[in-house]
């Protein structure tokens, strides 16, 4: 093999000086625009150590040994999907807004549980009421003060779509804790057991000191919480993911697709290490790890590369570093493959980011995952997606699904000279980065020295550096915007799902609602629960969740709960960068 290897670099030392050399020269070039890869760039190569089979350890061609067709849809019937799904992410306004959003969505077909989006103070522990969220209240989301809510947006989600039919998830981290406690206390009032209840809470903390923001306790204290969670889930919720860890948080924040994964990584092993602290075996809990999404970006082949990479580091960090003797804790769960990053969107000519989302769809599936074309193209044009817009990716989706047959051949790349040396470049930088952060010891403290906030600035800087030099083109924003450039539109054949005149009035009657709810609950029975969880915030080795339900079943608000929090763990600083 050696030998065959040297005669293809000796091949292409002469290729390069009597074919490639005079091409250039004709179109006076200094360098070669394209590249060209041959088994010369992966000649340590072994498929079965380094590839392997789908569904097989190190799981580099696919998650899965399979992907179940989708139902051919039937003449004048939409195609069936699963129905232990959560819809697409969504939630405004007061918690009558969603429920009214839910009901009109159920009217048009939906069948699936709600993915909710909360509003910035309900993110970052503030109730509606608080003076210092003035303007936010039902911005971003949908304002959760009290199981009160709760209780609201699932009035739609009763009989065939009862709890315990349907999945859930929540885009919540630093109050994680308490807004999963309201919903095991929305079940128990309505006799579901906690272990027939399917649902995926983000519950990602650290990746909010580095990328998002939206946290509240020092790391070390935000880390008991997240124990909390990983233990109380591994022994009451069998159904309920314990994470779903946003790599493409971190990627949309600036940094590098070597640091997305590296930092990635290292959450993950800290999450992990959590679990193994507590005294848990690691295939108890590790198959419940999900990770939301990874990468995002419009480089097409290294895209694909980056998912391959993520698939195979996850293995084996599992495996080697934890000990995982369970193949389902090696797999990299996630609910699609490469895409195109929500941050490449632009605002100047909205509709090309359809053809940006396609071309995102068409490498998730050649990585492993289904086409799925997302965002929506007006995604960066203001909260929630107009249905138009949501029409023209589902319709995507289909017609690379059912008409390209996309997904009929998994791991399509594999072997390809490009794409395995990719991934074995990505995968070698990650690990070298990863490798860095235990040095430092652990993503704990890289995260309280301020490192990774540096370095994901650093990138950020530089990409942003970049575009505004046009070194990464972009097209209608910093070329190709001319004045006889057409600036396409769409027709609006439908109102927007999110009213825009409830979603000004959310703020007041949130309020309102919850001095009405606030005056008329038990307040003593209140004040006794808020004393009891201050004595049991400051017993590390407590488990605060079952004390969540019971608050919140007395309907004390978020921000009481996470007020008595702030006084015994303090409010995280950032560290100066």
């Amino acid at each position: 093999m050696s030998a065959d290897i040297e005669k293809i670099k000796q091949r292409k030392k002469e290729w390069e000086e009597k074919v490639l050399k005079p091409a250039l020269e004709r179109f006076w070039l200094k360098e070669s625009p394209t590249e060209f890869y041959s088994p010369a760039d992966i000649e340590d190569f072994d498929f079965p150590s380094q590839v392997g089979f789908p569904g097989e350890y190190p799981f580099t061609a696919g998650t899965y040994p399979t992907s179940p067709a989708l139902p051919a849809p039937r003449r004048g019937l939409p195609a069936a999907s699963g129905q232990v799904r959560a819809a697409t992410y969504s939630g405004y306004g007061t918690s009558e807004d969603t429920r009214d959003y839910y009901i009109e969505m159920q009217r048009r077909g939906q069948r699936r549980g709600p993915n909710l989006a909360f509003d910035l103070p309900t993110q970052c522990g503030y109730d509606s009421d608080n003076p210092l969220v003035r303007g936010e209240v039902g911005k971003t989301g949908v304002a959760v003060d009290t199981l009160k809510d709760f209780e609201v947006i699932y009035e739609p989600f009763q009989g065939e779509l009862e709890l315990d039919r349907i999945a859930s998830n929540f885009t919540i981290n630093g109050p994680c804790n308490i807004l999963i406690a309201m919903y095991f206390a929305l079940a128990e009032k309505r006799g579901i057991p906690l272990d027939k209840l399917r649902a995926t809470p983000q519950n990602d903390i650290l990746k909010e000191f580095i990328a998002r923001g939206t946290y509240i306790f020092p790391p070390r204290h935000s880390m008991r919480m997240f124990r909390d969670s990983l233990v109380f889930f591994t022994r009451h919720c069998p159904h309920v993911n314990i994470t779903s860890v946003g790599g493409y948080h971190i990627r949309g924040a600036g940094a590098t697709r070597e640091q997305d994964l590296a930092f990635s990584m290292a959450i993950l092993c800290a999450y992990l290490q959590e679990g193994v602290n507590a005294g848990l075996d690691v295939d108890s809990f590790a198959p419940r790890f999900s990770v939301n999404a990874f990468g995002g970006s419009m480089e097409f082949f290294k895209e694909i590369a980056f998912q391959r990479a993520a698939r195979r580091m996850w293995a084996k960090v599992v495996k080697e570093k934890f000990g995982a003797k369970n193949e389902r804790s090696m797999l990299l769960r996630q609910p699609a493959g490469a895409h195109m990053g929500y941050e490449n969107c632009t605002v100047q000519r909205p509709l090309n980011n359809l053809t940006r989302s396609v071309v995102g769809a068409i490498a998730s599936a050649l990585s492993g995952g289904l086409p799925i074309p997302m965002p929506p193209f007006d995604e960066p044009l203001g909260l929630g997606w107009s249905l138009e817009a949501s029409q023209l990716s589902e319709d995507a989706f289909k017609i690379l699904y059912y008409e390209a047959k996309l997904n009929k051949v998994l791991d399509p790349l594999a072997g390809s000279y490009y794409v395995e040396h990719l991934t074995d470049e990505i995968e070698e930088a990650a690990w070298k980065e990863l490798q860095k952060i235990e040095s430092m010891g652990g993503v704990v403290a890289a995260i309280e020295s301020g490192y990774m906030q540096r370095e994901i600035a650093k990138s950020a800087f530089e990409r942003q550096r970049r575009i505004e030099t046009a070194e990464d083109l972009v097209v209608g924003v910093n070329c190709f915007v001319g004045e006889n450039e057409l600036e396409v539109q769409t027709s609006h054949l439908v109102p927007h799902p999110y009213d825009p005149v409830k979603r000004e009035q959310a703020e007041e009657k949130q309020i309102k609602r919850l001095a009405d709810l606030k005056k008329n609950r038990d307040n003593r029975a209140v004040s006794q629960l808020l004393k009891e969880l201050r004595v049991k915030a400051q017993k590390e080795d407590e488990n605060l969740i079952p004390h969540f339900i019971e608050c919140a079943k007395a309907y004390v608000s978020e921000q009481e709960m996470c007020d008595v929090l702030r006084d015994v763990f303090g409010e995280y600083q950032p560290a100066t960068l």
